[in-house]
């Protein structure tokens, strides 16, 4: 029996692996897609989800090498070129029995291979293709620190050319080769990407050039360059983003692509011109963090069930609210993705465009053309869509447009600005919608915010919680909580990544005739308690807490 035939055979036994999930793995060769693949997109898989799954069908050991550091005489257990080519990481050698790290433990003309020229045996254990890399790279002394650039840097280079690298992308660590103020830019990004950063700010000072990271939504001071290479470092972002190299005195906005460890990034560049020289904040979008599936983005159990039932739905409006940078696109790119099927036609309308969705059709608004959201919602109407998600309802009639498609066989997703779920029925009335309208197209309003979750690698459990924190909060004085104590992994923040907590309202035939009768905020939510338990934002914060996934300071920072 071959490993497709056996893994499909392992899934069957999982009663919750869906059935069209075993019916894709069935079909992979005629579809040229890989197991992994196919796992991934439609069964919701990390990668570790599907090593673990490899480990188990296989009978070799998942290792998380990140958590491990190993000495320095395991460079000499296998040569580097050949590390890096087959992406192998050297555990440990015992007598003569070599073992390895490897993603990939199919690719036996390898192992084969190394088994004759190092006269050894091998064993194998499945590691995460990323840990395998930064592992090497720490083991062969590959990361090179991006001050031992800039002291190298030709203060005096000038940036030539004007290659398209906005569209193509380009290979960070090949391009690292090359000119120090190109490897000063590279690393720059490459360091970002590697401590998670989801947004990297380039910013002039009076005297350097300054770079922060946003990790998990707080800030973190990066570097200092000297202030004769801004120029330099500044046009080759121009260059990189395709943006006007000679302009200066406007914002401006472009877009580039890298590949780093065999996955691509997008980043969005937005310029604004300061005291002190233009100032780049680079967005990443890797699409690697889209998860299918409501479990993937962190949803507790109730927000979780809900949400489930409302885009089952045929017809209706879905919002999504909450201030900038809360999670809203990301969630709402998670769903439509989750949806995403050949009988299937969804449109996207956005501003911008941000992760590029295989079989769904994007479109860029240009307000200075006239294409704006709402004229954009008109014309897709007369489309034939099953599927429409709104990047935002800015204005009345765009709100207008939205509900009215939903009362007539559309399925719409959309986000608005405001505090809380109840908040954004308000806001449609505020915009002139009338109350009969939102009430018979709404399905469903929730509300999110990003918290840090707790990092795993040094997580403890502790009872000692500060009473101002127990009070405002209402936590009991014997529950158990945990916080991360700091360590490497994490920068010895305590914190590594973050999850969305979330307060979701089902608008059933009670709530509709509460919105038609204008009945105040306070009653809906008061009925939405009694009737299916709604719990706030800070209520799914707390939940949260008590299960170890993040730590009262968070939930009182972000609620």
């Amino acid at each position: 029996m071959g490993l497709k035939e056996r893994i499909i055979e392992a899934l069957c036994k999982d009663k919750s692996m869906p059935k069209e999930v075993i019916e894709a793995l069935r079909q992979s060769s005629s579809s040229n897609k890989s197991i992994k693949s196919i796992l991934i997109e439609k069964a919701g898989f990390s990668e570790k989800d599907f090593l673990v799954l490899i480990s188990n069908v296989l009978g070799i050991p998942y290792l998380d090498i990140g958590k491990f550091s190993f000495p320095e005489e395991n460079a000499s257990f296998i040569p580097e070129e050949a590390a890096f080519k087959y992406k192998i990481f050297p555990i440990s050698k015992i007598k003569n029995v070599l073992t390895l790290a490897t993603a990939n433990p199919l690719d036996v003309v390898v192992f084969d291979d190394i088994k004759m020229k190092l006269d050894v045996d091998v064993e194998l254990v499945l590691s995460k293709e990323e840990d395998i890399l930064a592992a090497l790279n720490r083991l062969y002394k590959k990361e090179e620190s991006i001050s031992s650039i800039i002291e190298e840097a030709d203060l005096n280079a000038e940036i030539v050319g004007n290659e398209d690298l906005s569209i193509q992308g380009y290979d960070l660590i090949a391009e690292s080769e090359k000119a120090p103020i190109v490897k000063i830019v590279d690393l720059i990004i490459y360091e970002g990407l590697t401590k998670r950063a989801s947004d990297i700010h380039i910013e002039p000072a009076e005297t350097s050039l300054q770079v922060r990271y946003r990790i998990d939504g707080v800030l973190h001071k990066a570097l200092e360059v000297p202030k004769q290479n801004q120029n330099a470092i500044l046009a080759r972002l121009k260059i990189m983003s395709n943006i006007d190299i000679t302009e200066s005195k406007i914002p401006q906005d472009g877009r580039f692509k890298v590949r780093i460890q065999g996955r691509e990034v997008d980043f969005r560049v937005s310029s604004l011109p300061t005291k002190y020289g233009e100032k780049f904040v680079l967005r990443a979008l890797d699409k690697s963090n889209l998860s299918i599936g409501l479990e993937k983005l962190g949803f507790s159990p109730y927000p979780k069930k809900v949400f489930e039932e409302a885009i089952k739905k045929p017809f209706g409006i879905i919002l999504v609210t909450g201030p900038t940078g809360s999670g809203k696109s990301t969630t709402l790119y998670s769903v439509i993705n989750s949806l995403n099927k050949p009988d299937r036609h969804i449109i996207t309308i956005e501003d911008p465009v941000e992760y590029q969705l295989e079989g769904i059709t994007q479109i860029q608004v240009h307000p200075e053309i006239g294409l704006t959201f709402s004229s954009a919602l008109r014309s897709v109407l007369r489309q034939s869509p099953d599927i429409i998600m709104v990047g935002e309802i800015r204005d009345s009639e765009t709100a207008d447009i939205a509900i009215k498609a939903s009362l007539t066989g559309e399925m719409i997703f959309s986000t608005l600005h405001t505090n809380d779920s109840v908040g954004a029925i308000t806001r449609l009335v505020d915009m002139g919608i009338e109350p009969f309208l939102v009430a018979s197209s709404l399905i469903l309003t929730s509300a999110q915010r990003l918290c840090r979750k707790i990092c795993e690698k040094c997580k403890e459990p502790y009872t000692k919680v500060p009473s101002y924190l127990r009070e405002k909060l209402g936590l009991d004085s014997k529950v158990t909580l945990f916080r991360g104590k700091g360590c490497p992994a994490c920068s010895n923040t305590g914190y590594k990544g973050r999850e969305a907590i979330l307060e979701v309202l089902p608008v059933d035939d009670k709530i509709k005739e509460m919105i038609i009768k204008r009945e105040p905020e306070s009653s809906i939510i008061k009925y939405a308690r009694e009737e299916f338990g709604f719990k706030s934002l800070r209520e799914d914060g707390i939940y949260k807490c008590i299960n170890g996934v993040t730590t009262p300071e968070e939930v009182l920072r972000v609620t």
